[in-house]
């Protein structure tokens, strides 16, 4: 079994508590042992990194990923042929690795089968990539976010990065296939969007009986259930069927809220602001007008309202998603840390927290992963500088002097 010490370090251990000077033994692809104020354990033929007054920290956790989405507009997406597309992906998949990101929670896949390839791969050490919890397309209804057919063309059930179903029949069809396919995850786009969608984001495009379908296969299957959720009716919808990852809830209103609140022991929201910033400076690219630039304004200060209510009720809110579009490339992933501090007014303590132990959390490894502590799986992270003093370092591959994942050395110090 293989054995590394970290030593000379100051330890961001991911709970909240303050950093410490220490050192860190891994054995295996656990954490053996954190020592504070010292020397700790260095059991014979363990190799010894200098950390250099480094903070050693968790790895980063992605948790509204899009590892197969090409960087190109939505309307893009199906352009790639299967062979092509799944190399842009396992790309993808080491970038994020490489920006210090060692999990991932995919909100959806752009064609069925490419996360799940992905993730036997990257599990059998054939290709680098973060831990991943693997999804489908988009499970979507005509009219709702995803559905780019028109009448006088061809239609397609998965146009771009969706599949388009109506009544609970067609969803229980999809959920079935996806699970038969071996994801872990759906997602299903419960409310419309402002960016891509017929119906805007504050319209619930989804009935009850609808997501309660999805959620019966769900249960059946074992797999866990996420939702883009922009209006304050589909997060009431979504949290009434169980689904318990909300992605953005720009739009909940109070009762939305004290919905949210009564759930939080068990639900998680990731607004994926980045995405909705980018949009709202477009200044004309990507054929945003002027116009509709100030819709996303609007919906960006929409979120930051409704964020700091939720962080006031202790709802769990992650940093991070929607990476993989033309306006939000990947390996931009830490910008959106440096967003929860500037634009949402989390400490950087309250940020890193969420993007490591609140993110272990929702990947269902709590105490094992986004944690610097014995037992832990060794997914780690060591920095030339303090996050704490500037998170914005983090979007810096350069500082991110080793990445290791699984007690397995991705970048070598």
């Amino acid at each position: 079994m293989s054995a590394w010490v970290v030593a000379g370090v100051t330890v961001l251990d991911g709970t909240g508590r303050e950093p410490f000077d220490g050192e860190v033994l891994v054995a295996g692809d656990r954490i053996a042992a954190v020592t504070a104020g010292g020397r700790g354990p260095r059991p014979e033929g363990a190799r010894v990194v200098d950390g250099g007054g480094g903070t050693l920290m968790p790895g980063l956790i992605e948790p509204h990923a899009h590892l197969s989405f090409a960087d190109v507009l939505s309307s893009d997406m199906t352009q790639l042929p299967p062979e092509e597309h799944m190399l842009v992906t396992v790309r993808n998949a080491r970038t994020m690795l490489d920006c210090g990101y060692t999990s991932a929670f995919s909100a959806a896949a752009a064609k069925p089968r490419l996360d799940v390839v992905l993730k036997r791969e990257i599990d059998a050490g054939r290709v680098p990539g973060p831990r991943l919890l693997a999804n489908g397309p988009e499970i979507t209804v005509t009219g709702g976010l995803g559905d780019t057919n028109r009448l006088h063309l061809p239609h397609h059930a998965t146009p771009t990065f969706c599949w388009v179903c109506d009544g609970p029949d067609e969803i229980r069809r999809a959920c079935r296939t996806l699970a038969r396919e071996g994801v872990d995850l759906l997602k299903l786009n419960v409310s419309g969007d402002q960016g891509t969608s017929s119906a805007p984001s504050e319209q619930t495009v989804m009935t009850d009986a609808e997501v309660a379908a999805a959620m019966e296969v769900a249960r059946a299957w074992g797999l866990r259930v996420a939702a883009h959720c922009r209006s304050a009716e589909s997060v009431l919808m979504a949290l009434r069927h169980g689904v318990e990852v909300l992605y953005h809830a720009n739009y909940a209103d109070e009762r939305a809220l004290d919905a949210l609140e009564a759930a939080r022991d068990r639900v998680f929201v990731a607004p994926a602001l980045g995405i909705t910033q980018a949009l709202s400076r477009a200044e004309g690219r990507w054929s945003v007008t002027a116009e509709r630039a100030r819709l996303f304004e609007r919906e960006l200060a929409a979120s930051v309202e409704t964020v700091g209510r939720m962080r006031k009720r202790g709802i769990r809110v992650l940093p991070g998603g929607d990476y993989g579009f033309a306006y939000t490339p990947h390996g931009g992933y830490a910008r959106d840390l440096a967003l929860f501090v500037d634009v949402l007014g989390f400490s950087p303590m309250e940020t890193l927290v969420a993007a490591t132990r609140h993110g272990g959390e929702l990947m269902g490894k709590a105490g094992e992963l986004g944690v610097v502590r014995p037992g832990a799986l060794a997914d780690l992270l060591l920095v030339a500088g303090d996050p704490l003093a500037d998170v914005e370092i983090l979007q810096d591959r350069g500082v991110l002097r080793m990445i290791m994942k699984d007690g397995a050395l991705h970048k070598a110090p």
